[in-house]
């Protein structure tokens, strides 16, 4: 992916700036303006505003606006500072006033929001399924169309979940018909492969697993979803009642040795595993993917026809602010090709091939 514009970003003002542009370009624009005014909050007199300017790391990968951002929303969410819900719904357009009710805020509730920098957002898009769904009816026709599904930084397991999910992708509909999860994001573009896919099995693993029956942990979940984004929040609803029925299969692991141990353990003939993972690449210390990659690539070379292995990966451009699905398989096929390109959340699907 080009990151030369983001590479050159060289101070945390400018870190929350592109952050704040992200959020613009995908149509939140009342969390945009929020996050634009974490800009000034790195001269205030908070621990907030203090530990902000003061990062140690990589801003964006670390997604440092973003934890912020969902601690101002979950003060929203709680009925605690019913203003922000002005900015959100757009009422509250000047930056200015926006600049100075966040600074309100975050004074407030400064110790509140300290520790909502500790760790980084889990968002957990239903939507993004379309492209690995799409890839899934893509590698149909290259591999076995039976699936063994292995998610690296699961978060809540919702996409790990993605089986039950109902799909139509360009007129294409897979999944079954009568869930209560239906993912239609606008196709553009041709249609992808009408395949018969099937899932047998999914797990998921990820270093601070959600658990969605849990209230507390389903509330913090919901906060880092933009408030704009009324469809995601409904569909999150949907898989927390799902997840109450049947919850996804979930472990508490390091990336890494997740997929060693899943390359390790027993494959059944005509299933192709597969690794896939949704917007959390950039979260992995760099020895993480390097540990991932050659695990994978390692695995490929001894993949055989009845015994197949997939790598699906859609993470973001930040050039483009678009996400880019892109897949590698064995035998066969081991150079990257890339599907498509969507919104960040899953709302449209360009297919590319």
């Amino acid at each position: 992916m080009a990151e030369s514009g983001v590479m050159a970003i060289g101070s945390v003002a400018e870190a929350i700036a592109w952050q704040a542009d992200h959020a613009e370009q995908s149509g939140a624009q009342g969390t945009a303006r929020v996050i634009r005014a974490l800009i000034p909050v790195l001269e205030s007199d908070t621990a907030v505003g203090r530990r902000m300017a003061n990062w140690q790391g990589l801003t964006l990968e670390d997604a440092m606006p973003l934890r912020i951002a969902g601690g101002l929303h979950s003060l929203h969410l709680a009925g605690e500072e019913d203003r922000l819900g002005d900015i959100y719904a757009g009422l509250i357009t000047d930056q200015g006033q926006v600049d100075a009710l966040v600074g309100e805020t975050v004074e407030t509730f400064d110790y509140r929001l300290l520790p909502w920098l500790d760790r980084p957002p889990q968002t957990n898009v239903a939507g993004r399924s379309a492209m690995v769904m799409a890839a899934l009816l893509w590698l149909g026709e290259h591999i076995a169309p039976r699936f063994e599904l292995n998610e690296i930084g699961a978060s809540a397991g919702i996409n790990t979940m993605m089986g039950r999910f109902a799909f139509d992708l360009g007129g294409v509909t897979t999944g079954p018909s009568l869930s209560s999860l239906r993912i239609a994001p606008d196709w553009r573009g041709s249609p992808p492969p009408s395949k018969k896919v099937e899932i047998v099995g999914a797990k998921g693993c990820d270093v601070a697993p959600i658990d969605l029956t849990d209230l507390a942990q389903a509330e913090r979940l919901r906060a880092y979803i933009w408030p704009e984004a009324s469809e995601r929040m409904a569909r999150l609803d949907t898989a927390i009642a799902m997840a109450e029925r049947a919850p996804p299969e979930l472990v508490r692991q390091d990336a890494a040795d997740f997929v060693t141990e899943r390359l390790a353990a027993e494959q059944q003939d005509g299933v192709t595993r597969v690794l896939f993972h949704t917007v959390m690449w950039q979260y992995l210390p760099e020895a993480t993917r390097d540990a991932i990659t050659a695990a994978m690539e390692a695995a490929g070379a001894n993949a055989a026809p009845e015994r197949p292995l997939a790598w699906i990966m859609s993470e973001t451009n930040r050039e483009t602010f678009k996400q880019e699905c892109r897949v590698r398989y064995w035998p066969g096929g081991a150079e990257w090709t890339m599907l498509a390109e969507s919104h960040p959340h899953g709302t449209w699907v360009e297919w590319l091939v």
